[in-house]
C-alpha cells in the first residue's frame, strides 16, 4: 500500500492537543477589526477544540499528525 498524504492546508491549520483533540484557531480575526469589540478580539484569539462531527474528517485528512 502506497502512504497516504496529508492535506498541507490542513495541517498548518490544525494542531494535536496531548489527549488527541484537534485543536484550531477562530476565524474572522484578519481584517475589519475596527468594528468589532475590544472583547470580542480578545476572544478570536484563543484557540478552540474541534467540533467532533469535523474531528472524524479531519483525522482522515490529516493521517500522521
Amino acid at each position: 500500500m502506497p502512504k497516504v498524504k496529508t492535506s498541507r492546508a490542513a495541517a498548518k491549520r490544525f494542531k494535536v492537543s496531548g489527549s488527541g483533540k484537534l485543536i484550531r484557531n477562530k476565524a474572522y480575526k484578519s481584517h475589519i477589526l475596527t468594528k468589532k469589540s475590544t472583547k470580542r478580539k480578545r476572544n478570536l484569539r484563543k484557540d478552540i477544540v474541534t467540533d467532533s462531527t469535523n474531528s472524524k474528517v479531519m483525522k482522515k485528512i490529516l493521517p500522521y499528525l
